[in-house]
């Protein structure tokens, strides 16, 4: 047992944000390190060495992070900020989310298209429906993600989908269980934090949409 009679497996798996002051899971949260000269890198592998410094996956709680000097708090030392640190993160999670479908592809744990996705879900083999975020609407709603919580990704654009499917555009895909599934769903969630007018299975008035 670990101080105040937690399990340290629990510990291990859990961080404290700088920003916030909460301790939730690794999988809501950026690790940070102090890399080369001083400079706050981003450590989406986590992965580096050095000292974590950990921040929840939210664009505003970053913003914060870096606008009150919070990164040299949590790293006890002066420390340089690059000023495009949060559009960086997001644009590395958005290929490690495109990196890790492509990879479920690959182990046929994955399929794309309308109709393949349809029979997945009607067959209940579909863990995890995804739906390219500038898709019609009237295309997309004719699909109903499976029961429970996460099981829904929608903040990609058909074009990024379209690279982890090796196509052009994709709109529909679906992820089968096990596998690297959970952490196609864990990443995406993290993306989610990061995009500006993320949206789920909706689209905002004005954003070009791509029919089916």
């Amino acid at each position: 047992m670990a101080r105040g009679g937690q399990n340290k497996k629990q510990d291990a798996s859990e961080r404290r944000c700088i920003v916030t002051g909460e301790t939730q899971p690794k999988c809501g949260l950026i690790r940070f390190v102090v890399g080369p000269e001083d400079q706050i890198v981003p450590d989406l592998l986590e992965k580096l060495p050095g000292r974590g410094i950990w921040v929840s996956a939210d664009r505003s709680v970053l913003e914060k992070a870096v606008k009150k000097g919070l990164f040299a708090r949590g790293a006890k030392q002066a420390v340089t900020v690059p000023a495009d640190l949060i559009d960086g993160i997001e644009a590395g999670l958005a290929r490690r989310v495109v990196d890790l479908i492509s990879m479920t592809r690959k182990a046929s744990r994955a399929v794309m298209g309308y109709e393949k996705v349809k029979s997945w879900l009607a067959h209940e083999r579909a863990r995890v429906l995804i739906q390219a975020s500038d898709g019609s609407i009237r295309g997309k709603t004719k699909l109903r993600a499976p029961e429970g919580n996460d099981t829904f990704i929608g903040i990609l654009t058909a074009s990024e989908l379209g690279l982890a499917f090796g196509r052009e555009n994709v709109i529909h895909g679906a992820l089968a269980a096990g596998g690297l599934t959970k952490r196609v769903v864990e990443e995406a969630a993290k993306l989610k934090g990061l995009r500006r007018n993320a949206g789920g299975n909706s689209t905002k008035k004005g954003l070009r949409t791509i029919d089916e």
